[in-house]
């Protein structure tokens, strides 16, 4: 009889295990990235903030150009105005008017042409980053991923950080940071002051 019941509680604790492995087994895994670090991170995003710094400098160097123009045609007008005919100094100030509507215009297109570059450059950025995360959550078994940026409260214990082998998967150097970054922009941008 006592075989009988030991032998019963033995097979209890173990459908009892095997239970809690499955039930444990067939909960949802979760992990978590932050998804902008890891984007400003990559590689390719050197080559489009390069990208986005040279068109922004050829822009501002037009304006400025137009800008100085239209004060040397203004300074002219203001020199000039009072020993000009009232046709000429009318034709003047419509070509002020008309030069200053031409900066405007240079302006509100710029602002759109460059946005609309960053978005271009951005989007294979962006769907590189996406796929990668995805690729890693199928291959471990992650139900969920999160983007810890916009996540008020993660538990480290209960999810995977996949933020390392992210960056693996997305040839980000181990020795580089956010800070490093920032540093080396920082850095960059000192030495375009200095250089004007």
């Amino acid at each position: 009889m006592k075989k009988i019941f030991l032998s019963s509680v033995i097979a209890l604790f173990a459908g009892l295990s095997l239970f809690a492995q499955d039930a444990t087994a067939s909960m949802p895994k979760f992990a978590y990235v932050d998804f902008n670090v890891l984007i400003q991170l990559m590689p390719e995003m050197d080559e489009a903030r390069n990208t986005m710094e040279a068109s922004s400098n050829e822009a501002q160097e037009t304006y400025k150009g137009m800008v100085e123009e239209y004060q040397k045609k203004l300074e002219q007008y203001q020199q000039k105005a009072a020993t000009w005919t009232a046709a000429i100094r009318e034709s003047k100030e419509k070509e002020l008017g008309e030069f200053q509507n031409r900066i405007t215009e240079f302006q509100e297109a710029i602002r759109q042409e460059l946005q609309e570059q960053q978005q271009k450059l951005m989007a294979p950025i962006h769907k590189k980053a996406v796929d990668a995360v995805n690729e890693l959550a199928k291959a471990k078994g992650f139900a969920i991923v999160f983007d810890s940026s916009s996540v008020l409260y993660i538990d480290p214990a209960q999810c995977t950080d996949l933020m390392p082998e992210a960056r693996v998967a997305l040839n980000i150097p181990a020795d580089r940071t956010i800070e490093s970054l920032q540093a080396e922009l920082q850095a960059k941008a000192a030495a375009a002051a200095n250089r004007q």
